[in-house]
């Protein structure tokens, strides 16, 4: 790759930028070259744009999810070549550290984020450092098959955070789960909960579109109001609250909510990128013994088996993504998000 490419720049709060920038090389023999055929927005990205992410500096790169194919590599990597089709979890690790080696590729000393000082996917390639540890080759059989490729995109991060979410709170067959949250994490959550075999799964949101989209995802019921309108309605549904409440939104309300909706005994799995969240309620989940589980989700663990289940029909994503735009619109997406008026948008370079 020889020249400059596009990619999206943060700007400052509520402004992105597309821009020339120099083309990315190897610079380590761990790195792949990767031209990106697909990316997102995360709901996550929305604290940056809306100015709350102090760490963000104007001049930084933009999206950690993406997919793409890869273009060259450094003569250190085995596991991918030119020519794979890849998709890439949100964070990078080297896949040998201990923490890599007991699946939490997150806690990785060696890797790292897309975006911010790194190469992001809003753009059109990629410098994927530590390409062994990180990449996932796709099937060759699916190149050209959008529709697949839509369902499997949302791995990169969303449905590998709802699976999170659900282990995390102890779901498994015959459970009754609540998910706190309408927004794409707590969708795929519902998805993740579903597969996961329980039985009756609840969502509390208050978006009408978005909890339509539950039922379909598997959502056995639906909770559209907030607060203690919320909880009395929860716990009138699972008989006096869950054994498993997934908070999928990062906030106190929601983290307070999730606490009242679990009966004693049971787990929350939160996974909402905490902000303005200044303690847990601790004196209810010391008084009933209920467990807080969860954080930053180690999507490469999940991977391979949530590929494998989207490939066989068990599960499909890609509904969440409910708006497409090209590269150079990207800022329509982050406006589009920041508005509800889309769930989740994918950006094509």
């Amino acid at each position: 790759m020889v020249g400059d490419m596009k990619a999206a720049i943060y700007n400052g709060p509520g402004a992105i930028g597309v821009e020339d920038v120099p083309d990315p090389r190897i610079e380590a023999p761990t790195d792949a070259l990767v031209r990106v055929t697909h990316a997102c927005i995360c709901g996550s990205d929305l604290w940056f744009y809306r100015g709350v992410a102090s760490a963000w500096k104007p001049g930084m790169r933009t999206g950690h999810e993406w997919m793409g194919i890869v273009e060259e590599v450094g003569s250190d990597v085995t596991s991918v070549k030119p020519g794979d089709h890849v998709i890439a979890p949100f964070v990078f690790s080297d896949g040998t550290c201990e923490f890599c080696r007991e699946g939490l590729q997150t806690s990785c000393e060696a890797g790292g984020a897309w975006g911010g000082d790194n190469d992001g996917g809003q753009a059109e390639a990629v410098r994927a450092q530590l390409a062994d540890g990180t990449l996932v080759v796709l099937p060759s059989d699916i190149a050209g098959d959008e529709a697949v490729l839509k369902s499997l995109l949302p791995l990169t991060d969303v449905m590998g955070t709802g699976h999170h979410a659900a282990l995390a709170a102890g779901v498994g067959p015959g459970s009754t789960a609540v998910v706190v949250g309408d927004g794409a994490v707590g969708l795929c959550a519902v998805l993740a909960a579903a597969r996961l075999g329980a039985e009756r799964v609840v969502i509390v949101g208050h978006h009408e579109e978005r909890l339509k989209l539950a039922t379909t995802f598997g959502a056995t019921d639906v909770v559209g109001s907030s607060g203690d309108a919320a909880v009395e309605e929860v716990r009138d549904l699972t008989d006096g609250g869950a054994a498993s409440v997934m908070e999928c939104v990062g906030n106190q309300d929601a983290l307070d909510s999730a606490a009242e909706m679990a009966r004693p005994g049971g787990a929350i799995g939160f996974v909402g990128v905490p902000h303005g969240v200044e303690a847990a309620p601790i004196r209810r989940m010391f008084s009933h013994n209920i467990a807080l589980r969860g954080g930053v989700a180690p999507v490469r663990a999940y991977l391979p088996e949530l590929m494998r289940s989207v490939l066989d029909g068990t599960i499909d994503p890609g509904p969440v993504l409910d708006l497409t735009v090209p590269l150079d619109d990207v800022a329509e997406g982050y406006a589009a998000m920041d508005s509800r008026e889309a769930i989740k948008v994918m950006v094509r370079p």
